[in-house]
């Protein structure tokens, strides 16, 4: 049982604005951000949709140091368009990854925090997104043959659409019980396939598949934390200098074949079900 006075000692990191949360988790000397909103980064793509922009497109970047170790943190500002991903945020993520890359090739490693929330690309600029979500993709590969690459889903928004699909790729994936991780978001899956096979007002239904202490038990990601920003940043301090490695859910592809394969498409799936078929087929870390 949760003792009271640690409820009231935390801090949420669930609360704080982007800019807020890198701030909160890096080392508090040194901190510098790249391409910050001075700098009048605005999307060319959402005035002419009569869309208001912000001048750091939803996306911050910072460098600095976590417990000494180099870093550089992109965080998603959920409160900007759903923290939707468009041209600008996209290639300010793909850059500072790139940089990384470059770091790391050079000898002198930075480890990437991605603090990802996101309902995936923004649709008022879904061409120019996509291709900046693939380009993080590809990085995202390359860098974790030198660096872990470290994904953290806080929530509410959750992590969805091409954006997911980087949280998998990250070398260690770290979520709090409030996070939600997948591919599409609850309202696409009921429009597409009706309110009888997912109903997006039901929230404990919604957790129990998509929720963040589900993606854990299912091996979907390594690590769960509470929404504490110290409890976070302790274990982001020892995630940055771990070994390079590659999980078991992105090594195990033949297990999540065998997974595949044994879904009846035909039954609803329940969050205990889809425990069941995931241990069933060895799917799990």
């Amino acid at each position: 049982m949760t003792d009271v006075a640690d409820l009231l000692e935390r801090q949420s990191i669930v609360e704080l604005p982007a800019r807020a949360r890198c701030q909160a988790l890096l080392d508090s000397a040194g901190q510098r951000e790249l391409l910050g909103p001075f700098e009048r980064l605005r999307s060319p793509w959402l005035p002419k949709q009569d869309i208001v922009t912000q001048a750091d497109d939803g996306v911050v970047i910072m460098r600095g140091t976590l417990g000494g170790q180099a870093v550089v943190m992109a965080a998603v500002e959920p409160a900007f368009q759903g923290g939707s991903m468009g041209e600008v945020g996209g290639a300010k993520i793909a850059g500072a990854l790139a940089c990384a890359l470059a770091d790391a090739e050079n000898g002198t490693p930075v480890v990437p925090i991605l603090l990802l929330e996101t309902g995936g690309v923004r649709l008022q600029e879904a061409n120019c997104g996509l291709a900046a979500i693939a380009e993080i993709h590809d990085l995202i590969v390359a860098l974790r043959a030198y660096v872990p690459v470290i994904g953290v889903v806080t929530g509410p928004v959750g992590c969805f659409g091409g954006m997911s699909i980087a949280a998998g790729l990250c070398s260690e994936l770290i979520v709090t019980r409030e996070a939600r991780l997948g591919l599409n978001g609850p309202q696409v899956i009921e429009q597409e396939a009706g309110v009888d096979e997912f109903d997006s007002r039901d929230r404990p239904m919604i957790w129990s598949l998509l929720g963040g202490e589900q993606r854990v038990t299912t091996g979907l990601a390594e690590h769960r934390v509470a929404d504490d920003i110290a409890a976070l940043r302790r274990l982001l301090g020892e995630r940055v200098k771990a070994d390079v490695q590659t999980p078991a859910r992105l090594a195990a592809t033949e297990r999540f074949e065998n997974l595949l394969a044994a879904i009846d498409p035909a039954a609803k799936a329940t969050g205990e079900s889809t425990r069941e078929q995931f241990a069933a087929t060895g799917a799990t870390s």
